[in-house]
């Protein structure tokens, strides 16, 4: 029996860095009347292959094909294939818009000083909530893979829901480290 080692199409996934740049989020530095300060932003979005204006096309191309196929139809003295291929229409209509309402669901995590701003976009509404980072306790909400838990003074968030479970821990890790330093650029 013989065995044949290939290398991995994929690359080795990089180690944390210790003090080097962020994975998950990134130093943003803001002009202010006192000058400019640092503060470090996570975006955590959903991964959406499709635009809702590309939606939009691809639903306008669907209703002309059926437009032009129950005209035929209609045509042919069979007309009840334009009143099922206009419900049909209408149900994909409303689960596209569905989709679409919730295309742009993020959460938008935002350390600046010793506060930690969360701000939660999910379909039309907005939440908003701030920690103080010298109070903040970050674990997972019941265990590996879970969602991410911020609990500050008897407050609890959870975050982390567009993120892949395997790499939540990961996030949380990075974010732990990025309280304990404050919101200093890394690179300084």
């Amino acid at each position: 029996m013989s065995a044949t080692f290939a290398p991995s199409p994929w690359p080795a996934p990089a180690a944390p860095a210790v003090g080097g740049t962020w994975h998950f989020g990134r130093e943003l530095r803001l002009e202010g009347s006192g000058g400019h300060r640092t503060v470090l932003q996570w975006v955590l979005k959903r991964n959406c292959s499709i635009t809702p204006r590309q939606l939009f096309a691809v639903y306008a191309s669907l209703c002309l094909l059926a437009a032009a196929i129950s005209a035929g139809f209609w045509m042919q003295g069979a007309r009840i294939v334009s009143v099922f291929a206009g419900i049909e229409l209408l149900l994909v209509g409303l689960a596209l818009v569905v989709y679409a309402r919730h295309a742009a669901d993020r959460e938008v995590l935002t350390l600046a000083e010793r506060s930690l701003a969360v701000e939660q976009h999910l379909g039309a509404r907005i939440e908003r909530t701030e920690f103080n980072a010298d109070w903040l306790v970050i674990e997972p909400a019941a265990g590996q893979g879970s969602l991410v838990e911020l609990t500050d003074r008897g407050r609890t968030l959870r975050v982390g829901r567009f993120l892949r479970p395997e790499v939540r821990a990961a996030f949380a890790q990075e974010l732990r480290r990025a309280l304990r330093r404050g919101a200093r650029p890394e690179h300084d």
